[in-house]
């Protein structure tokens, strides 16, 4: 409690602060001496032990080192309904006449923040894809490219290159109509892009089949005791000379655990799980089926069950 003059008492009293209504009352009479007080002190607690500019002790937006102004510039919406506020109108058409340099990083950045979204990546790989394309829109304009492949393929590169890929079916399906054939030219670009500015080759990161199989088996409804057979099975198909791409590689480990479980899957789900087509998944059962002895964890199967899979 602290002292000030009450009116009331004609002398510096004790007085009580109301944390609930902002209200400083009179200790002795009751009097409130100031209502609705504004609380500068900080919104949450900080464990910082220095006291620099990195202390949060009000809100705001972050700053983002990717923009000319950090981010933090003032945007005026447009007013609520077709008839304005004239002032509101005008300050946004003057707003619109001014040169905003990065307008369309801004619009980029959250495109990609909707497709991060949309499949459910972590904020470390929005990030990478916003570098990703600032490094390649300073270098060299992107006008007369396709946008929405640009991005993608940003969102596919970062995918790579912080080890949690994704397929180019999974990246089309969230591009706002960009093709696969668009994304992998727009991919190609960027690499070479980069790889000029850096002087050497680009590091994209190696894709295993267990990057996609937990996904995969998730979407399927697999057990848990499924699951571990198919880890276990994708890590000793990586020590054969199977020449298939990793996603074909999973999806087939998978239709053969299923097989031999009591909850079989068809293949047609299968497919439609992975982005994997039928055909291929046939091609690459194929050529794991001679291997199934070493690939498939004794403790999940027997060899009566090994031998009563149907052969390619």
């Amino acid at each position: 409690m602290t002292d000030l003059f009450c009116p009331d008492c004609k002398r510096a009293t004790e007085v009580v602060f109301d944390h609930s209504a902002g209200d400083t009352v009179c200790y002795e009479c009751g009097l409130v001496l100031e209502a609705h007080s504004i609380d500068e002190t900080s919104e949450w607690r900080t464990f910082a032990n220095e006291s620099g500019d990195n202390d949060p002790v009000r809100v705001g937006g972050p700053s983002n080192p990717l923009l000319a102004d950090g981010g933090l510039s003032t945007v005026i919406s447009r007013p609520n309904g077709a008839s304005g506020d004239f002032l509101s109108s005008s300050l946004g058409r003057w707003q619109n006449r001014g040169s905003n340099p990065d307008r369309s990083l801004i619009q980029a950045f959250k495109a990609i923040a909707t497709m991060s979204d949309r499949l459910g990546l972590v904020a470390t790989i929005k990030d990478r894809a916003n570098e990703i394309y600032k490094k390649v829109e300073d270098q060299k304009p992107l006008r007369g490219r396709n946008q929405d492949a640009i991005l993608a393929a940003c969102l596919y590169i970062a995918c790579r290159q912080e080890d949690k890929p994704r397929t180019v079916k999974e990246i089309c399906s969230v591009a706002n109509g960009a093709t696969k054939k668009e994304i992998g030219r727009a991919k190609e670009y960027i690499v070479k892009q980069l790889e000029v500015e850096m002087g050497q080759s680009m590091e994209m990161g190696t894709i295993h089949a267990g990057d996609f199989l937990r996904r995969f088996c998730s979407r399927l409804g697999m057990n848990n005791q499924a699951v571990k057979a198919a880890q276990e099975a994708v890590q000793k198909s990586e020590e054969l000379d199977i020449r298939r791409s990793p996603i074909s590689v999973a999806a087939a480990v998978i239709y053969i655990i299923t097989q031999l479980s009591d909850d079989k899957k068809l293949l047609k789900d299968i497919s439609l799980a992975t982005g994997v087509a039928e055909g291929t998944i046939r091609n690459s059962y194929k050529d794991l089926y001679p291997y199934v002895a070493r690939l498939i964890p004794p403790w999940y199967a027997k060899e009566e069950d090994l031998r009563n899979l149907c052969s390619p």
